[in-house]
């Protein structure tokens, strides 16, 4: 049986220029020529998982089907590779530690000393080589967060050099870096690079392959000074260049050549090269798509000082572009501060001017106000609406409200002694809320869902019976479900039990598309196989466009 081969890939001179989309792109390539391949990330934070990570300082929290929360990074690589990713292909500094300490206390190092090295790095090593068991992989490629020379990264790169130190023929140190081009000097810059390289040395590390981030295509006379001042050979230096999509980024490496090199440098056959036309096919959707749609994403969690840091909501934007591609249109997203329609409430008239409006999940009472007046706005203009989790309740709240004429109407989350809490808590959680406990306390991952038909959602799948991912504590109050339903609002799909809501909408007859989901839907989206609600609520929108 052949060996295993582990590709790590690090950043350099700064973070945010595309590690993950560069690992998901490797990850294509390489199954593009027939390899089984599998992806890991390792984030350097000491948070055991990223579920309570602020999404404004962090980004995206991405959940497994095993219920799992990671780094939104763990998305890319589900999208790209169109493969569902285990738990044991995540892992946090966290994590590592509290394996260790765990097995110290029940003295399964038999009275030694527990030191960094060896019994951090080993454990960082066998999560690595179990995540490539359990997957059967061919190729591991695994992503090292942060940027080279961080302090917090450096246990994982010592584990990394360790695993080249033993096995060199079936490790290799992929690096991406980023080469300034400032405008007034005309010319692109590598001495950063250079200088990351170096940093990276010094920690035993030598990148075989470079992968140079840039505004434009790096030249030739580039590429050498990279390849000479950074100990690699020329065709090792590879271009990546901004594009208008991130879903190009593989077929620019093949372009470059980047497949020939890697499989060379891990021992590996040309394999038959798999059917990419899928793939180009869609890319090609992306550059020829002419009509356009105008999206509203009405929430929170949006501004990080003067910048709209829109990897907060990274899945939704994906699943909005996956839909739309698809049915030939170019989606506009404009990102609207709920906060605004609390302040101005005549302000909300703005969105009249949008073809759809989305709420994405969310948590605490900032904006609520607001996202619950956009509601409104859409229901009563019938502009067609997504609610994702927090969007849904929220859309229960406002129909309570406004139809069913419960004006107190709210969720517990909020206001806890409301006289008509329409969204509650999970009985089982309220123990652990009353201790403080709140990491790791809600209905997350996969969970089947029962459609009813004839309705939105059950078009939508084109079946009676689903599974999608959760990530929330609260949930609709099944003492109001009856009062909810006469007074007009389906609720479409349930947990097999009847017991729990999981998809709230309104007849046809009603409103063209006004549907929430207790799940977030986004995360099972992919360029090649869009989730369906996303794609029903497009192709709602083109279908009105049309009619107009």
């Amino acid at each position: 049986m052949a060996k295993t081969k582990y590709i790590f890939v690090l950043g350099g001179v700064m973070s945010g220029i595309g590690k993950g989309v560069a690992t998901s792109s490797i990850g294509k390539i390489i199954q593009s020529h027939g390899y089984k391949v599998t992806v890991m990330k390792i984030d350097p934070y000491v948070n055991v998982d990223a579920g309570t990570m602020n999404p404004t300082e962090h980004g995206e929290v991405f959940v497994l089907e095993s219920g799992l929360e990671t780094d939104q990074d763990m998305g890319n690589y589900e999208r790209f590779l169109n493969i569902t990713l285990p738990p044991d292909n995540y892992m946090t500094t966290g994590s590592v530690y509290q394996t260790v300490i765990n097995r110290e206390r029940n003295l399964e190092y038999k009275g030694k000393c527990v030191q960094i090295i060896p019994h951090i790095t080993n454990e960082v090593i066998n999560k690595i080589k179990k995540a490539g068991q359990k997957n059967k992989a061919d190729v591991v490629i695994v992503e090292i967060g942060g940027t080279t020379g961080d302090y917090e990264n450096q246990l994982f790169t010592e584990a990394a050099r360790q695993m080249k130190l033993r096995d060199p023929d079936n490790v290799l140190f992929v690096m991406l870096s980023y080469i300034p081009y400032p405008q007034k000097i005309g010319e692109m810059k590598t001495k950063p690079t250079q200088q990351a390289v170096r940093l990276l040395n010094a920690a035993g590390v030598q990148p075989e392959i470079i992968i140079a981030r840039s505004e434009r295509k790096i030249d030739d006379k580039r590429k050498e000074k990279i390849a000479l001042f950074c100990n690699v050979e020329p065709e090792a230096v590879i271009s990546a260049p901004d594009v208008e999509s991130i879903y190009d980024v593989p077929l620019n490496f093949e372009k470059d050549g980047f497949a020939k090199v890697i499989l060379k440098k891990l021992g590996l056959k040309n394999g038959e090269k798999t059917d990419f036309r899928q793939w180009d096919k869609f890319v090609q959707k992306v550059h020829q798509a002419k009509d356009k749609i105008k999206l509203a994403v009405v929430g929170k969690y949006f501004n990080t000082g003067d910048c709209v840091l829109s990897d907060s909501y990274i899945s939704v934007i994906e699943a909005i572009k996956h839909a739309s591609y698809n049915n030939d249109l170019i989606p506009q997203i404009d990102w609207i501060d709920a906060e605004l329609f609390e302040k101005e409430k005549k302000k909300v008239k703005m969105l009249a001017d949008y073809d759809g409006i989305i709420v994405p999940g969310g948590f605490g009472s900032r904006g609520i106000e607001g996202i619950i007046s956009s509601i409104t706005f859409a229901r009563e203009n019938k502009i067609p609406y997504l609610g994702l989790c927090y969007g849904m309740q929220l859309m229960v709240i406002e129909f309570a409200r406004n139809v069913l004429g419960l004006k107190n109407a709210h969720t517990a989350e909020i206001k806890p002694r409301a006289r008509d809490k329409v969204i509650d808590l999970m009985e089982k959680q309220k123990a652990h809320l009353r201790q403080g406990i709140y990491g790791a306390t809600m209905r997350l991952g996969a969970y089947p869902c029962r459609l009813k038909s004839k309705t939105i959602a059950a078009k939508a799948y084109g079946k009676n019976k689903i599974s999608e991912r959760h990530r929330h504590r609260y949930e609709v109050n099944n003492q109001y479900i009856k009062q909810l339903e006469k007074a007009g609002l389906i609720f479409s799909g349930t947990s097999p039990d009847g017991q729990l809501m999981e998809i709230a909408e309104l007849p046809t007859k009603m409103h063209p598309f006004m549907l929430g989901s207790q799940f977030h839907p986004e995360f099972t989206s992919s360029p090649l196989k869009p989730n369906p609600l996303f794609n029903e609520l497009i192709k709602t929108i083109k279908r009105i466009k049309k009619s107009k």
